[in-house]
């Protein structure tokens, strides 16, 4: 009983001493008080650099309640340098030039018209328009956002910075993202945005790609073909979409598509995981491709499943 009443003692002296030094090295928030904040909070999309320099498609925690807020803080984690980079998982990077501030900011039937510095120019000629599609892509994850409209110091930007290029009044998912370009005609294209996946280190995560062709079939018929497409002509870019695929049938509706496929979506249809990673890429490829909000899954002898981005 003795020697129990001792064991018990040197415990609590030792829990106790073991929370003086947290206390003592950790006089405020301590990294595990972050770090359970982190996995408390709400995630959303956003749009950076990976390691192979695409526009990738990952996540950061938000922090904001309001649409503005969260405006201000997408910005800030897509630009260099900013207090919020230092949030983003590793083997991504912001890519609005360092220092660069907004002065102001307003949305109004859905368009967003945001005013930079002027240190928003100073982006290389190879970042330039990567730099637009990310900021597009990110901000469009906003519900209340529909278009995109950039002024620098107060001057609506009409053109890229070095090579001029023209730029539509407003920006929106048809300015494409990744592009790659295999035409015959400037005439009759047409632009398909197809998401993979692609891995760093353990993490998965979707890269989208524009292709701008002169081909005339249907996008939901592109968007198949190409994911199920071995090998895949990014040879660094997965998709687990199965050479077997067929799609029966698909209905374009006025805010959502219907797909009917038969049941080989997977070659092995026991990885229920990636089975869902799968449906991801053809659901985000069909929202971007067609401007949807939703997409519908149907199966044989299944239960309609519905993805919803808004």
């Amino acid at each position: 009983m003795l020697k129990r009443a001792s064991l018990r003692r040197i415990m609590v002296a030792t829990l106790a001493l073991f929370i003086l030094l947290i206390i003592y090295f950790f006089p405020t928030t301590t990294p595990i008080e972050e770090s359970l904040s982190y996995i408390e909070k709400e995630e959303i999309p956003i749009f950076l650099v990976d390691s192979l320099e695409y526009i990738a498609r990952t996540s950061i925690v938000k922090n904001s309640e309001s649409t503005e807020e969260l405006i201000l803080e997408v910005i800030a984690s897509l630009t260099i340098g900013s207090e919020k980079s230092n949030y983003i998982r590793d083997g991504f990077k912001g890519i609005i030039p360092e220092n660069t501030k907004v002065l102001d900011t307003s949305l109004e039937d859905n368009i967003l018209t945001i005013n930079f510095s002027k240190e928003f120019l100073n982006v290389s000629l190879e970042s330039e328009e990567k730099m637009l599609e990310a900021l597009v892509y990110s901000l469009l994850e906003i519900p209340d956002v529909k278009k995109i409209s950039i002024l620098v110091e107060g001057e609506k930007l009409k053109n890229l910075p070095n090579s001029k290029k023209k730029l539509p009044e407003f920006l929106d998912r048809s300015f494409g993202i990744n592009k790659i370009y295999n035409l015959d005609s400037i005439k009759d294209t047409s632009k398909t945005t197809i998401y993979y996946l692609s891995k760093y280190n353990n993490y998965y995560y979707y890269v989208p790609v524009t292709k701008i062709t002169n081909d005339t079939t249907e996008k939901a018929e592109i968007i198949i073909k190409e994911l199920k497409s071995t090998p895949i002509y990014h040879t660094n870019l997965i998709s687990y979409l199965a050479a077997s695929t067929n799609i029966t049938n698909y209905e374009i509706l006025e805010n959502s598509i219907s797909l009917s496929f038969d049941n080989h979506l997977l070659a092995n249809l026991n990885d229920e995981d990636m089975l869902e990673e799968v449906k991801y890429s053809i659901a985000l490829s069909m929202r971007d491709s067609y401007g949807v909000d939703e997409v519908l899954f149907n199966f044989p002898d299944s239960e309609q499943e519905v993805m919803a981005f808004s």
